[in-house]
């Protein structure tokens, strides 16, 4: 069998007038002369049709826990075989994983795994599911989706870690094929996404409406808070009231804290205690799931029963302590049932991280 291609035909663009080819995956909607790439990087116009360079190649492999993605109301417990590829259609100046997303050198990406090799992996490693993170899935859509279809073939499920910046129908192409999401809302004005992602508020609101109203992919939201950008109490408590009013009071919200990094290294961490107070705050708007990412933080890293105020899911970081549902996800103090995909008892796979290295040859 030959060596799996890294360079595949796109889909969603089309050719204008002028000759260029207009790619139509993300709202950017760059606009390429033969030769050029899109801001991405990964996308380019080759032989007068879009392509992706990046198809079956990976920055790296690794077994991690459900709850780091994070999704704390997905399968908890349970050990995820996550991986990126390169490049991003955002410029976060913030971003966390910007050797990963802000890579310029497709050979920069060492693992080559075709979409079957992926899911049998993390068969044999033993997890049940598979994650597109630490870039932006959206952008290597082809072979994401390719990896979602294997992974369904054996009884996997797929969870996407995005910014949720996608055109309405590879969106719907997308997330046809995911299980679940957590969705980076960076912030909650035109002028943080404007000034720090070169990038537009709206399409992310979309992304959401569309997930949670006209798809059955599970749906969580991280918000990074940036000490003086999008941490201001009016900013949070508009942020929750949307996100109650628009999506509902038991979509899970995450607070994470920021650390210097990339283009910001001249901003703070951000205090746990601004993680308390904003998780207050959303809570004071209605919301039943709000939690602290990022810092040691028990009370609000676990889940709490909205009904009787039963502890539920006890978190220390990463590892599981108290279970308090019952096998169909219900709490054992007032029967409520609680929102998500819960098994009978917690996963056991803890806080460890265990890099696996694939290797493989044709489709």
């Amino acid at each position: 069998m030959s060596e799996i291609s890294s360079v595949v035909p796109g889909r969603h663009w089309h050719r204008l007038d002028d000759g260029r080819i207009q790619c139509d995956l993300c709202p950017r909607l760059c606009k390429l002369h033969d030769g050029q790439r899109g801001l991405c990087f990964v996308r380019a116009v080759e032989g007068g049709q879009m392509v992706l360079g990046t198809y079956g190649r990976s920055s790296g492999f690794c077994v991690d826990p459900i709850e780091k993605k994070p999704l704390n109301h997905f399968l908890p417990g349970t050990p995820v075989l996550s991986f990126g590829t390169a490049g991003c259609n955002l410029t976060c100046k913030f971003c966390q994983n910007w050797d990963i997303s802000k890579a310029r050198e497709v050979d920069r990406l060492n693992d080559r795994a075709s979409p079957r090799v992926i899911a049998e992996t993390a068969q044999r490693l033993g997890c049940r599911s598979v994650a597109f993170t630490y870039n932006d899935p959206v952008i290597f859509l082809e072979y994401a989706v390719d990896v979602a279809r294997a992974c369904r073939a054996l009884g996997l499920k797929t969870v996407a870690v995005t910014a949720g910046y996608v055109m309405p129908e590879a969106r719907r192409e997308f997330f046809a094929e995911m299980d679940a999401a957590n969705v980076d809302l960076k912030g909650f004005t035109e002028d943080f996404y404007r000034r720090l992602c070169t990038a537009h508020l709206g399409p992310v609101l979309e992304t959401l409406e569309y997930l949670r109203h006209e798809t059955k992919v599970w749906l969580e939201i991280t918000t990074l808070l940036i000490p003086g950008e999008n941490d201001g109490d009016d900013e949070l408590r508009q942020l929750a009231a949307w996100v109650a009013g628009q999506l509902g009071a038991d979509v899970p919200l995450h607070f994470s804290a920021f650390h210097p990094d990339w283009k910001m290294t001249d901003k703070p961490p951000t205090p746990p205690a601004t993680l308390q107070r904003a998780r207050a705050i959303a809570m004071e708007q209605g919301l039943h799931f709000v939690y602290t990412g990022n810092v040691h933080d028990r009370q609000g890293g676990s889940t709490w029963c909205p009904g009787c105020g039963r502890l539920l899911i006890e978190r220390d970081w990463y590892s599981l302590g108290e279970w308090g549902l019952d096998a169909q996800g219900r709490c054992l103090s007032c029967a409520r049932p609680i929102p998500g995909l819960f098994e009978e008892k917690a996963g056991t796979w803890g806080a460890r991280r265990q890099p696996v290295r694939l290797q493989s040859t044709g489709r």
